[in-house]
Parts: structure tokens; sequence; C-alpha cells
């Protein structure tokens, strides 16, 4: 059998590939991990897989006067570990921030620590290998992890809130490394994430909302809908969740991703996706005897029943709902998040602009 010849590095090119490595880590480039480092031919190689003016302002955030460019973005996707071809999600992803949860001054800096959530829509997803089956929340998809991470760097780097500085995170959250997920659009039951936000199914889309954690949710031993949906509900309605709500326009929201065998069951039994939205919507909350349990009676909360329910969210649409996993087993997955308004504002989506052929 034929063999090809393999050039090994040297000792120069390693101590060299080193020496960049941890020039990076000098700079305050990283998030802790080790980076690829943005030499200029490797940003023109991402910079070519977009028409967009390299100069062109993508994210502001106006309190801290900063803002990220389609060249900081590059060399953040680089420096991620992302392929060129993974740019434009990696741009579409930040756009979707910007509109939805990025215009909420300070959540970024929050004390409660939050992460973003990417989700992936559309036919990209198998072309660029993305998971949306076995391990979702898991690492080893390299699609999966460095666009999640693209983001993260380039809130750190370019719009400046790192950890010790203006992230104010009091625990924070692993999810902040990378949180980068597909949905399972082939096992689904429903109509996607993206075309529930006005997108043509063959539309590549990317949503993006904060979320604060992810738990799990398991529930084998049951075909009834509404007990598989009071599991959900109570997961994302847990005590330590839940904060004395001051101000009208904050509420509580939850990404849930449903995995495809709790999906399945209950959309066999006739339940659309606005019926489960609106059944986990009604119970999404506690009691006001509960609340007094835990010491989170809110002051606007005194003259109300004790048996009177206080919905953590404003509306149905604080939580988005994204079928993912493997079709093996009755698990799902929960995470809390923050919205702002009664309509749920908070998730943005945005189309994946591909270069023209």
């Amino acid at each position: 059998m034929a063999t090809v010849a393999r050039r090994e590095p040297t000792d120069e090119a390693l101590r060299n590939a080193r020496d960049a490595i941890e020039y990076c880590y000098q700079q305050g480039w990283t998030d802790g991990l080790p980076v690829v480092p943005p030499f200029e031919e490797l940003v023109e190689e991402f910079l070519n897989e977009t028409p967009r003016d390299p100069e062109a302002v993508l994210m502001t955030v106006k309190h801290l006067d900063r803002s990220c460019t389609v060249r900081q973005a590059a060399i953040n996707a680089v420096m991620a570990g992302c392929m060129p071809e993974y740019f434009p999600v990696v741009l579409a992803g930040i756009e979707a921030f910007a509109n939805g949860a990025g215009m909420v001054s300070g959540l970024l800096q929050s004390t409660t620590g939050q992460a973003e959530i990417i989700i992936v829509n559309g036919p990209i997803r198998q072309r660029l290998g993305f998971n949306c089956q076995d391990n979702i929340f898991s690492p080893g998809d390299r699609p999966n992890a460095t666009v999640g991470r693209a983001l993260r760097l380039i809130i750190m780097n370019a719009l400046g809130i790192r950890p010790h500085e203006f992230d104010q995170s009091t625990q924070g959250t692993s999810a902040k490394y990378s949180c980068c997920i597909a949905e399972n659009e082939e096992d689904s039951p429903w109509q996607p994430l993206h075309v529930e936000h006005g997108f043509a199914p063959l539309t590549n889309a990317v949503t993006v909302q904060m979320v604060r954690s992810d738990l799990y949710v398991e529930h084998r031993s049951t075909q009834v809908p509404e007990e598989i949906l009071l599991t959900i509900a109570d997961s994302i309605s847990y005590a330590g969740m839940i904060t004395q709500i001051t101000d009208e326009r904050i509420l509580h929201g939850a990404v849930v991703v449903m995995g495809p065998e709790h999906a399945q069951i209950i959309a066999g039994q006739g339940w659309s996706k606005p019926d489960v939205k609106r059944f986990l919507w009604e119970n999404f909350g506690k009691t006001k005897r509960e609340l007094r349990r835990f010491g989170k009676v809110p002051q606007e909360l005194k003259d109300k029943a004790d048996d009177v329910f206080i919905h953590s969210g404003g509306s149905p649409e604080s939580i988005l709902l994204v079928v993912a996993g493997a079709n093996n087993a009755g698990v799902s997955t929960v995470c809390p998040s923050y919205t702002v308004g009664r309509a749920g504002i908070g998730n943005g989506t945005s189309e994946i602009r591909l270069k023209p052929a």
C-alpha cells in the first residue's frame, strides 16, 4: 500500500507555535483556554467568507462605548477555532444577540452570570456538521463548540466585558465558554424555531438568548402530556431561579430544549407548539404561599391571597421552545433566562447570509 509522506513539525516550529499561543495569553485575549493565534492571513480567510465591509459595525454597547466590527468578529472567530465557513453563522449570531438580549443594558455584566445560548436552524446545520442530536450540550463537535466560543470571545475582547472587570458574575456558569446547539428539525413534530419566528423553512437562521444555567429534566415513566409538561414547568419554576420582582418590565423566561421523545409523545396526542407553550406558562411560577416559604414575596404581592398563582413569565412568549437531542430517552433540558416585557423580548433571530456563489 502506498503511503503519503508527512512533514513533521520541527522543534523551531513547535516553539514558535507555543510562543504565539502564550502571546495571546499575555494580551488577555483568551477565555482561559488556548486560542488559535489570529495571524492576518487567517483573518483574511474568514473575511473572504462574507461580502460585508470589514469595518462595518455589528453591535454596540453604548454605556461602555464599545462596539464590534466584522473584522473584530473574524479575529475572535479565528481564535475560537472556527473554520472559515462557520463565519457567516458567527455574524448572524452577533446580529441576533444585538437585536435581542444585547439590547438590555447591563445584562452581560449581571451578577447572575448569564451565558448566551445559540440555536442554529436550516439546512446549514447538516452542511457544516452542527450537532442536533446526542450529547447536545456536551463537547465534541467543532461547529457547536467554536461558534459558541466565538461569541463569548467577542463579548470579552471586542466589547471588553471580562471576568474580574466589567463581568460582575457572582458565580457564573461553564456555559459561558460555549453554548451552541442546532435544532433537531428532522425528529421534531412541530415547526422549527426559525419558522415560528417568521423565516421560511429552508432559510438558515440563528437564534440567541441569554440563559443562567442548564438543568436536565428526566421523565420516562408516563405517556401523559400533562405529566411531562408539569415536570418541565416545575423545573423552570424552582425557587432558586425566582428573584424578587421590583420592576414589572423585568420578568423570568426559559429556554426549553425538549427531547424528541417527549415532543413526539405530546404532539402524538394532539398538542400543538402554541398549546405546549401556553400550558408551560400557565404552570410557570408559584403561589404566594409557596413564595413565602422561601422568603421571596415581593412587596407588590402583600395584598394578594395566599393561594393566588404568581406567573414567573409575562406570557407564553417568555418561553422559547426548541426540539433537540437524541430520540432515545425521555430527557429534556431547561435553561432559565430573563426576558423583558410581556412579549418575552430577549431572544433575537437573524438570517445567516452566505456569500453569493
